[in-house]
């Protein structure tokens, strides 16, 4: 990649390439002074070496390497008093902090890995407490057959979801063919909350779990006094705090695959209140997954998973909903706009894995919510592959925009394959921000 005009990038302005040359990179983070560290997932695509890293980026766009062989996908990166503080969605997942001379500590360790998503990203509160996402371990509930062309896991069996609250069974269960034996007629009958190939019976009770899965957790920052905050979230990817003190979280919405397949979930801007359920894996942004508008292309309209609606808290209602199957990620908040303003990336559709084959390119963008109103615009960048994260520069307020570089779903002998480019991702500076527009797309 070579440097842009700054033509290319429109009303925002820029500065063009800092850094080039990463390998599927997730998180960007600023110290005090302004120096730049970036993390790299570690995901092995296309002969990239396996194992997360960080790295410092010096001037001129080098790097030094200040930790490697992490646990992979490395899914955040934040600076907070005086270190990097480290996500890890290896299996188990862990959360560390990384000193700036290389050393590191697991300061919490053991939590769910091994399946669709991850340990994710943490923000630290007005309250002291780091705050991050444990991604759900399935699509919906059900560990399914697509497991097994999902890019980043191609493993079955796999770790099942993990309840935040108590739950009771309804007995939903799917018939698959065996992808384990030598018979092309065999079949597998599998439930919610179990292991594939097995299934509990309707009215069977699991009991929430304080370390849970598609949950917000909080922790003190040694580790100690680790809690549930909230259930029911599927994916909070990118997770932050208004100066109000209020938590914000990106949720990445349900897929059209899988053995619980559900089309047309957007994805979803939360406001994380404690004791609240989000409605994973029964409701998508408040409405009931058995509405008409979630009736997916891959497979039969789905039914309730949970018996127990009634002793649950009422499902909440999103702040923002984006296009289904933008992949939201990550966000960070204007500092010229007092908070009012928020951009965040979109990472973009990852078609045909996670929909039908069809469904029209979306995100691969940037976007930008007023908080004021939830109100949100699309910054077309045509210049990004795939934006994965954003950080404003804490000295000249220019905006760095992480690209996680060429990736791809191919379909392939009836499955899906990843096309992907090692070292084709990059960090962009935009210089600023345009105005918000009036009489834009509401916030829902």
């Amino acid at each position: 990649m070579s440097w842009l005009e700054t033509s290319t990038f429109g009303d925002l302005g820029g500065a063009g390439i800092v850094a080039d040359g990463l390998s599927f990179p997730s998180s960007l983070a600023f110290d005090d002074e302004g120096t730049a560290y970036v993390a790299e997932t570690g995901l092995p695509f296309a002969g990239a070496s396996p194992g997360g890293r960080v790295w410092r980026v010096e001037s001129g766009g080098t790097r030094t390497l200040v930790a490697g062989d992490l646990g992979y996908p490395v899914t955040g990166l934040v600076f907070h008093d005086g270190s990097l503080w480290v996500s890890q969605g290896s299996n188990p997942g862990r959360i560390s902090r990384l000193e700036l001379d290389g050393s590191i500590t697991h300061v919490v360790d053991g939590l769910p890995g091994g399946g669709n998503y991850h340990t994710n990203e943490v923000a630290f509160g007005p309250d002291g407490k780091m705050y991050w996402g444990q991604g759900a371990m399935t699509n919906t509930g059900l560990v399914g057959l697509d497991a097994l062309t999902m890019g980043w896991l191609k493993k079955l069996p796999h770790s099942i979801d993990i309840p935040g609250y108590d739950i009771e069974l309804a007995g939903v269960a799917v018939t698959t063919a065996d992808p384990f034996s030598t018979d092309s007629g065999a079949t597998r009958t599998t439930g919610a909350y179990t292991q594939f190939g097995e299934r509990l019976p309707a009215g069977t009770r699991i009991k929430g779990r304080g370390v849970a899965t598609s949950a917000i957790h909080r922790a003190n920052p040694d580790g100690t006094d680790l809690e549930l905050v909230a259930w029911g979230i599927r994916n909070a990817f990118g997770l932050g705090f208004l100066p109000d003190g209020r938590l914000l979280a990106m949720d990445q919405g349900a897929d059209d695959r899988g053995s619980r397949p559900v089309a047309n979930v957007p994805d979803y801007l939360w406001e994380v209140r404690p004791g609240a359920w989000y409605g994973w894996p029964d409701y998508m942004g408040g409405q009931e997954i058995t509405h008409a508008r979630f009736t997916p292309e891959t497979g039969p309209k789905p039914d309730f998973i949970l018996a127990n609606h009634h002793e649950l808290p009422p499902p909440q209602t999103p702040l923002v909903e984006f296009s289904s199957h933008t992949a939201a990620t990550k966000f960070d908040l204007d500092p010229a706009s007092d908070g009012t303003v928020l951009v965040s990336a979109l990472f973009g559709d990852e078609t045909p894995m996670t929909a039908a084959a069809g469904h029209p390119t979306v995100g691969r963008a940037l976007v930008l919510v007023r908080t004021t109103d939830w109100r949100q615009h699309i910054l077309l960048t045509p210049e990004l592959e795939r934006p994965i994260d954003v950080a404003f520069h804490p000295v000249d307020g220019s905006l760095w925009v992480l690209d996680f570089g060429a990736f791809e779903m191919k379909a392939k002998d009836g499955g899906v394959t990843v096309d992907a480019v090692k070292d084709s991702g990059a960090i962009l500076r935009y210089d600023k921000l345009p105005a918000f527009p009036e009489g834009d797309s509401p916030g829902r």
